[in-house]
């Protein structure tokens, strides 16, 4: 008896964002169509060999995209907006749909479960039909290019529906009320539908010989009813009918299954997969129901979330514990998550790393070389590798900042001053108008801002010439904001890369990659920091550059911090200390920089957190304890400023209805949201409940190239109108502009300055108290 092995979800950019480099320039016109799906393939060719080489029993194909593996379902299956029916290139329709043109606003994007992926939110109206069977396209492809058996892999007809939303039209209006699909009425209709091209799929497959498919349905960890689980059963039935050819695998990951039994027992397929990382709630459940005689048990037993090194006398425990229940011939070893989550390779770290940390690592590549290793413990008996993994953690402990997040859970953290009372004191110390516009923070990074960056960090120019070019930059963004009539200014954050890696370089406990990116939403790629210590702030972070933009204009200018959630939660922090505890850490590194910005006379400071929702626990049960510690992070970084220093916070691109009450008890002056690319759903949270505090209605999509006109703006922004009281309201885009072009962000701006300047003629420009 021998247990077998495979992966899925190797990441897709390319070992360098090769495949973001072809398909941007493709965007620009600098590359031909076919020349940007040459390179596309090349980088799908690499990344392929180096599964193949892990020794797996099933090689997964079908898991490459060029923008986003949602979409590529939506594309696949015609669910595609009738805004986008007139595009007759089929690529072009694609990214049309993810990026919008001229005419048509882009779809909605949010984020993937608990992760730092966006996916395309499916808009559906049924009247579904396979346009192309990608899954079939992708398997030829493999067995012609490498003359392999391939297990095609692509999300299943459950999680795609319950992250989809149906919409409805309103008569005379761009805007359309959007139903997620798993609370319409339509859910199980649109299953079954659906299931019928599933069908149709395997049916194909069947036909070329395919003998493996796995379909990724994470959404069977969410809190579900009896009543979804038997539209899920029943839907397996239409997906499988006919189909006695294929082992089929349903895999489920980022949490355990609730509903364990009945999923194990009844779904009509071959084999089960179960995240054994995330906690031992699968194992808990293994022990007490048992497994079906007759199913394989594809195990999750190798991390795909986290960059920490496989322990494998601890995964060779668990792998025991399962045996005890599953037989050893019917176990199939896997990563529990998809390894998109993780850098491509830890080689060009290096040299770069500290030793030690790089001890304590390992991205993608080395999850392949982990998987063949345990294969090969198990079934070969080679000698476990020797680790110290413990002793090497403990070398990066700091005591003094562990004491001072002592006790924070059991203090009340808040602002002792009455939001009404400040608001208007805040307001009258800036000498705002009603309607007050700003942005969200960044302004374009231009080729230019990037190469100068290139050359200081590798030597090329000095730290004054560097500092000066960023000085001219700042400058110029003052002077457009002045040009605009803007109300609250940014300093436009040209000498940061990234909102989070910026904070880390200038905190102790963070180290930074050389190439560790991992994709975000299509061609956009993070370098996420790796959390490997205790956090501190040992001097200013961002004093510097908001105190010389403040000098050079009389309009408030806003300080601009990452808030102590999103940094934690767009890092790779430790496991071993409890997640509340970095966070607590992190905030009091950011509360000294908030008070030396007031310090200096800084009166506006926002702390974004764009994260908050992400770290949702997706049970329901284990929400309420995450909300408490993050609301309470996001007050400690605030909670001691004066009472006339206005705090902003921006989140964007989640669903942050169902949380409303606890963003409300972050108790920030203003908070600025997406309501753009969501067709302004958001605004119904506010419809629900009475949101008093200040209120930034992001008005237009700054992911998109296009320029949305004043009508389309105004239009959201008379709907908050409706629900939110006038001296509240501010105006803004939904998240900052770094990833825009002067040319696409100066007329945009133009455009909300106006929808400003009309609120102001309409509804008057003072306030009433």
């Amino acid at each position: 008896m021998a247990v077998q092995t495979t992966v899925f979800g190797y990441p897709k950019i390319g070992a360098n964002r090769e495949l973001k480099k072809a398909i941007e320039s493709y965007w620009k016109g600098e590359i031909t169509k076919e020349e940007m799906l040459k390179k596309a393939e090349e980088v799908d060719i690499e990344r392929m060999k180096k599964v193949i080489d892990a020794n797996l029993d099933y090689i997964p194909s079908n898991d490459f995209s060029l923008y986003d593996f949602v979409l590529d379902i939506s594309t696949m299956i015609n669910a595609i907006p009738q805004r986008f029916q007139n595009i007759e290139d089929s690529l072009d329709r694609y990214f049309a749909m993810a990026r919008g043109t001229k005419d048509a606003i882009a779809c909605e994007m949010t984020k993937w479960f608990d992760t730092n992926y966006h996916y395309i939110v499916p808009e559906l109206t049924g009247g579904f039909k396979l346009i192309k069977n990608r899954p079939l396209t992708s398997y030829k492809w493999a067995k012609e290019k490498f003359g392999i058996e391939t297990k095609p892999v692509l999300v299943g007809a459950f999680t795609y529906l319950m992250l989809s939303k149906v919409y409805e039209k309103q008569e005379g209006s761009f805007l359309m009320k959007m139903i997620k699909a798993d609370e319409s009425k339509k859910f199980k209709p649109l299953l079954l539908e659906l299931a019928s091209v599933y069908n149709q799929i395997l049916k194909e497959l069947q036909e070329e010989g395919v003998k493996t498919v796995q379909f990724d349905e994470p959404a069977l960890v969410l809190d579900l009813d009896d009543e979804k689980i038997d539209a899920l059963i029943e839907a397996y039935k239409v997906i499988t009918d006919g189909i006695d050819n294929i082992e089929i695998f349903v895999h489920t990951y980022y949490e355990s299954l609730d509903h364990f039994e009945r999923i194990t027992n009844e779904l009509p397929v071959a084999g089960i997969g179960l995240d054994f990382v995330v906690n031992n709630e699968n194992l808990e459940n293994l022990k007490k129901y048992g497994f079906p005689k007759d199913k394989k048990l594809q195990a999750g037993v190798i991390s795909g979330r986290d960059p920490w090194k496989t322990d494998y006398k601890e995964v060779l425990a668990l792998i025991n514990e399962i045996k005890n229940y599953v037989d050893e011939d019917r176990i199939v070893l896997s990563n529990a998550a998809p390894l998109f989550h993780l850098p491509v390779s830890l080689k060009p770290e290096k040299g770069h790393l500290d030793d030690r940390l790089i001890g304590l690592l390992s991205f993608a590549d080395e999850r392949l070389e982990e998987i063949k290793t345990l294969k090969e413990i198990i079934n070969e008996g080679k000698e476990v590798p020797t680790q110290t993994l413990q002793a090497l953690r403990d070398e990066f402990k700091n005591e003094e900042v562990r004491k001072k997040v002592e006790g924070i859970d059991q203090q009340e953290i808040k602002r002792p001053h009455n939001f009404k009372e400040r608001y208007k004191k805040q307001i009258e110390l800036l000498g705002l108008p009603r309607f007050p516009t700003t942005t969200i923070g960044s302004f374009p990074q231009t080729k230019e801002v990037r190469q100068m960056r290139a050359k200081f960090r590798r030597g090329e120019i000095s730290a004054e010439e560097y500092e000066n070019f960023i000085k001219e930059q700042i400058k110029k963004a003052v002077e457009i904001q002045e040009e605009l009539g803007l109300d609250v200014f940014v300093h436009g954050e040209f000498e940061r890369t990234d909102m989070v890696e910026f904070f880390g370089e200038k905190m102790d406990g963070f180290a930074f990659t050389k190439n560790g990116w991992v994709q975000s939403y299509g061609t956009r790629c993070v370098r996420p920091p790796i959390i490997y210590g205790d956090v501190s702030r040992s001097e200013p972070m961002t004093v510097k550059e908001i105190v010389y933009a403040q000098s050079l204009t009389d309009k408030p200018m806003k300080g601009m911090l990452t808030g102590p959630v999103t940094i934690l939660n767009w890092s790779f922090y430790r496991k071993d200390i409890p997640k509340k505890e970095i966070a607590y850490q992190i905030a009091l590194a950011l509360r000294d920089e908030v008070l030396d910005l007031e310090k200096e006379g800084i009166k506006v400071i926002q702390i974004d957190e764009p994260a908050f929702r992400e770290g949702l626990p997706l049970k329901k049960r284990k929400q309420e304890e995450y909300l408490k510690w993050a609301v309470k992070a996001f007050r400690l970084t605030n909670n001691t400023v004066q009472e006339t220093t206005q705090i902003h916070t921006h989140m964007c691109y989640s669903e942050f209805n169902e949380i409303i009450e606890w963003i409300y008890t972050m108790d920030a002056d203003v908070i600025s949201i997406e309501a753009s690319r969501s067709k302004g759903e958001i605004i119904e949270a506010f419809e629900r409940f009475n949101y008093d505090h200040g209120i930034g209605v992001g008005v237009y999509d700054i992911h998109s190239p296009r320029i949305p006109p004043v009508e389309e703006m105004l239009e959201i922004a008379e709907r908050t109108v409706q629900v939110i009281d006038k001296n509240l309201i501010w105006i803004n885009p939904d998240c900052g502009l770094k990833t825009r072009q002067w040319e696409e962000v100066i007329p945009a701006l133009k455009n909300m300055v106006r929808v400003a300047k009309i609120l102001r003629e309409k509804y008057g420009s003072e306030y009433n108290w």
